[in-house]
């Protein structure tokens, strides 16, 4: 008995003791539970769609066919509204009037070359020998690939190196003052040509991509009545304008004068000039029944032949003054 009461006496340090010296029960830390997140399919970044920038517009179209028709001397106010010359006035109502187009001198044969060349050259009188060994528009038109001829009434022969014929004169026929034309006879034979080739081409749809058409002294107005050259046009339109129309390619008629019978002048040109003059935009690519009123010169006439062929400037043509004719087309 006395044992029994001895054992808890016994065992309590015994258990105390052993607590005391078990190590500490530690608890595993917490995992943070990680939250899966299913794939999703990955999302396309987009993509940019790139901007398309438009073509330019020309400035001048890529005519196929470019025609210069040039009558002699008279004034815009001896043309425009005269009465004896309806059919003249009636394509200028229909097409593009060029209302403030001015000469670049007198007399006649400066203003020729002009129109080819982008210079006199120092010329100021009808000379008939005084070539000049300068760069021309059909040399520009040849090397870019393209054709030209010139088409000169009453002249009796290709490359005729007279100086007149019948109703013929050289100084209306700016082709044969420039050197590397006229002493290329194949050059020059092949297109320096009477007027009368001009419906054989026609018939052959062989037109050449430029052609400059001289009337003779009666039928440019030089010698003969306006009534006389009003007369002769529209023989000429009328079967010009349906082979243009019949090979669906743009193309432009200009009828112009060389010089006029006043001073008037502008665009760069000396203050005392060579007249205002009538001129005529005749093309499916220009506005219809439209007048334009900025002042332009036959370097204006060169220089948007040369933009509409993408061909370097000649002569004045690159001037500043030189206004570029832009508003007739649509």
């Amino acid at each position: 008995m006395a044992f029994r009461r001895l054992l808890p006496v016994i065992f309590l340090p015994i258990l105390i003791l052993a607590a005391c010296s078990a190590p500490p029960v530690t608890q595993s830390p917490t995992v943070p539970r990680t939250t899966l997140v299913p794939s999703s399919t990955p999302t396309s970044v987009p993509t940019a769609t790139p901007t398309l920038t438009p073509t330019p517009v020309p400035l001048v179209p890529n005519f196929q066919h470019i025609v210069m028709v040039v009558f002699e001397n008279k004034e815009f106010g001896t043309v425009i509204g005269n009465p004896k010359m309806p059919y003249f006035n009636q394509l200028a109502q229909t097409y593009t009037l060029l209302t403030q187009e001015y000469a670049v001198t007198h007399p006649s044969l400066p203003n020729y070359l002009a129109m080819i060349g982008g210079d006199t050259f120092g010329i100021t009188f009808d000379c008939v020998s005084c070539i000049v060994n300068e760069p021309s528009l059909p040399d520009q038109i040849e090397a870019s690939g393209r054709t030209w001829k010139t088409y000169q009434e009453d002249m009796p022969s290709p490359c005729f190196a007279g100086t007149e014929s019948g109703n013929y004169m050289i100084k209306h026929n700016p082709f044969m003052y420039f050197e590397p034309i006229r002493l290329n006879s194949a050059r020059c034979n092949r297109s320096i040509v009477p007027l009368t080739q001009l419906s054989s081409d026609i018939a052959a749809g062989a037109l050449p991509n430029f052609f400059f058409i001289t009337p003779n002294l009666c039928n440019d107005a030089h010698d003969c009545d306006v009534s006389v050259a009003d007369a002769w046009l529209p023989n000429l339109m009328n079967q010009l304008k349906p082979a243009l129309d019949s090979t669906g390619k743009p193309y432009l008629v200009i009828l112009t004068w060389d010089e006029g019978q006043g001073n008037h002048s502008c665009c760069g040109l000396p203050k005392l000039a060579g007249g205002r003059v009538a001129t005529v935009f005749i093309s499916p690519q220009a506005k219809m029944a439209f007048q334009d009123d900025t002042p332009y010169s036959h370097y204006s006439i060169l220089k948007t032949i040369e933009t509409a062929w993408n061909l370097k400037l000649l002569g004045h043509a690159a001037d500043e003054q030189t206004t570029l004719i832009t508003a007739p087309w649509k």
